[in-house]
């Protein structure tokens, strides 16, 4: 393959995103979520920072509780391969309005860059069809880019679109280096349920992350466990 034509993640996450308009967009754990936000923080963005194997299933939520919204998952190979179930769900609900983008480095970042099942046999495109989705791209060249973005934002049914682009995987510890990791303060006696935006930072190579408070977690009102158990959710 053409090394200089070869996708770079952050760059077909550039491009994937910058004809988004007011798409709704949702990202997996790990590289997903800081690219998009280092590409551009949106507050249309809802960063999934655990909850591996999700994203699927909450872009199939937005897009079917909001169905005059475009909804955008974006995500990573490892992600996908412990959701596929989501995937044919998605097709069987055909929400016209959602669209799934798979960045492929074919490698679990958040782990040490061990290889998944698509460096192997697995063709999550081919999964994809198989479910029932009718419109699928697969990328591998820049040149292959700019179709598959538009099939993603202005397709028109029938049912969700799915495109999985493969990038070149970084060196093994390089996806774990500057991550953010998010700093919530739970107050004695705080109660905290699903939210909105928590706060956002900066860190070298990643740009600004927002997050937001997806969880649930009480703390005790008085007692010696109080500092303990609030520290324990700082450091989260």
């Amino acid at each position: 393959m053409d090394e200089q034509n070869t996708l770079r993640r952050r760059s077909a996450i550039a491009r994937i995103l910058a004809d988004r308009g007011d798409t709704l967009v949702v990202t997996g754990l790990g590289s997903p979520t800081y690219d998009c936000a280092a590409v551009r923080d949106h507050p249309l963005n809802f960063y999934l920072w655990g909850a591996m194997g999700s994203a699927v299933t909450v872009g199939l939520g937005l897009a079917l509780a909001q169905p005059k919204r475009r909804v955008l998952v974006v995500t990573g190979d490892g992600e996908m391969l412990m959701g596929l179930g989501a995937l044919a769900t998605a097709a069987a609900k055909k929400p016209n309005n959602l669209a799934i983008a798979v960045i492929d480095n074919e490698h679990y970042g958040e782990t040490g860059m061990q290889p998944t099942h698509t460096s192997a046999v697995v063709d999550l495109a081919g999964v994809a069809i198989t479910c029932g989705f009718r419109q699928t791209a697969t990328v591998r060249q820049v040149s292959e880019l700019d179709a598959a973005v538009a099939m993603l934002h202005t397709a028109n049914g029938p049912g969700a679109r799915f495109a999985e682009s493969f990038v070149r995987a970084r060196p093994a510890g390089v996806a774990t280096v500057g991550r953010t990791v998010p700093q919530v303060a739970f107050p004695p006696g705080a109660a905290r349920s699903a939210g909105r935006l928590k706060g956002q930072t900066q860190r070298p190579g990643f740009g600004r992350l927002t997050w937001f408070e997806g969880w649930s977690i009480r703390t005790p009102c008085s007692g010696s466990n109080t500092s303990t158990r609030a520290s324990t959710a700082t450091s989260l």
